[in-house]
C-alpha cells in the first residue's frame, strides 16, 4: 500500500463534488498538515478563510455509491505551539434568562507543550492559574461528498459527515462514511488539541496538526450515517437539529448495524441497546447537532460470518 503526502495549495469551506487534488488506492495512507479553523497555518500565516477550511478532496479509486469509506486515524501530531478558543459559553446551551448576563463573545489563546503533551491558557483568569490539560487530539470536521451534487458548509454536518466535533474522533479510531459519489471524495481539517463534549464555547482548542490517515473501501456495505470503532466500543453518529432528531439518526443506525451485521433480531437488538447503550454529545453549537450512540464491545455478539 502506498503512502502519499498531500501538501495543499487550495482549501475548501464545503464538502462537495469538487475536483480532487489527490487520487489514492484502496488501503493507501495519506499524510497532510491542516490549517486551524480560521485558516491560519502552523507558522501563523493566514492561508485561507474560515469556517474550517478542508484539505482535499482525496479520490479513493474504486469507491462507489453503496460502499463505505473506512478512515483509520493513525496519527495526529501537533505542529504549532498555540491554539485558540472561544471564551464564553454559547447562548443556546444556557437558560434563556442567563443569556443577557453572558460577557461579549471573545477568544482566548492557549499554549501547547508538544514535548509534555499538555495544553494551558496563556492568560488564565483568576481560579484557573493551575489548569493544565492533557493533549487529546481530535478531528473536528471530516467526511465525504454528499449525494446529488450537493455541497454542505464546513460549519455543519449531515449523513456524509462534516463538522461533527466529536471528541472521540482521535488517533486509534476507525470511522466509516457512506459513499455517495464515485471515488468518495474525502475531506479533512479543523483539528483540535482538546475539547469538551458539545463544543459549548463554539470551539475546541483550535490549532494545526500533521494527520496520518489510512483510506480503505468496504465494498457493498450500505449505511445511512457515519459509524465508528475504537479498541473498546462501536458507535454511530447522527447529525441534525433538533437534538432529538440527531439521537434518532444515531440510534437507527446502531439498530441497522446490530441487525444487519451482528445478526440480531429487532427485539434482541432492542434488549441489548436498551440496557447498554451510552449516548455522547458531539456538537450542540453548529447548525446541525451531533449525537453519538455507543456500545462497548464486551456486550456484542460475534459479527455474522466471523
Amino acid at each position: 500500500m502506498a503512502v502519499h503526502r498531500l501538501v495543499p495549495t487550495v482549501w475548501h469551506n464545503v464538502l462537495g463534488s469538487v475536483p480532487p487534488v489527490l487520487a489514492v488506492g484502496d488501503g493507501d495512507t495519506v499524510i497532510t498538515q491542516t490549517l486551524d479553523s480560521g485558516g491560519t497555518d502552523k507558522d501563523g500565516v493566514r492561508r485561507w478563510h474560515g469556517p474550517n477550511p478542508m484539505n482535499g478532496p482525496i479520490l479513493v479509486e474504486g469507491a462507489e455509491p453503496g460502499d463505505a469509506l473506512c478512515v483509520d486515524i493513525v496519527r495526529m501530531t501537533p505542529i504549532r505551539d498555540t491554539g485558540y478558543t472561544g471564551s464564553v459559553l454559547a447562548a443556546n446551551v444556557v437558560e434563556p434568562e442567563r443569556v443577557r448576563g453572558l460577557p461579549p463573545r471573545a477568544s482566548a489563546n492557549w499554549l501547547i507543550d508538544r514535548e509534555a503533551g499538555t495544553v494551558r491558557l496563556e492568560a488564565p483568569p483568576e481560579g484557573l492559574e493551575d489548569l493544565v490539560l492533557p493533549l487529546a487530539p481530535m478531528i473536528g470536521c471530516f467526511g465525504v461528498a454528499p449525494r446529488l451534487g450537493q455541497a454542505f458548509s464546513t460549519a455543519t454536518s449531515a449523513e456524509n459527515g462534516g463538522n461533527m466535533d466529536y471528541r472521540g474522533f482521535g488517533p486509534g479510531c476507525r470511522v466509516w462514511f457512506p459513499v455517495f459519489v464515485p471515488g468518495a471524495l474525502f475531506f479533512l481539517g479543523d483539528c483540535h488539541a482538546v475539547q469538551g463534549d458539545g463544543e459549548i464555547v463554539g470551539t475546541g482548542v483550535e490549532t494545526c496538526f500533521e494527520v496520518e490517515v489510512r483510506l480503505s473501501i468496504d465494498k457493498a456495505r450500505p449505511m445511512a450515517w457515519p459509524r465508528g470503532e475504537t479498541q473498546d466500543a462501536i458507535f454511530t453518529a447522527g447529525n441534525a437539529r433538533p437534538l432529538d432528531q440527531a439521537l434518532q439518526h444515531a440510534t437507527s443506525e446502531m439498530l441497522s448495524w446490530l441487525t444487519g451485521e451482528y445478526g440480531l433480531s429487532i427485539t434482541a437488538a432492542s434488549h441489548l441497546m436498551g440496557q447498554v447503550v451510552r449516548y455522547e454529545v458531539g456538537n450542540v453549537y453548529d447548525p446541525a447537532y451531533t449525537m453519538i450512540c455507543k456500545i462497548e464491545k464486551r456486550w456484542l455478539p460475534r459479527p455474522r460470518g466471523k
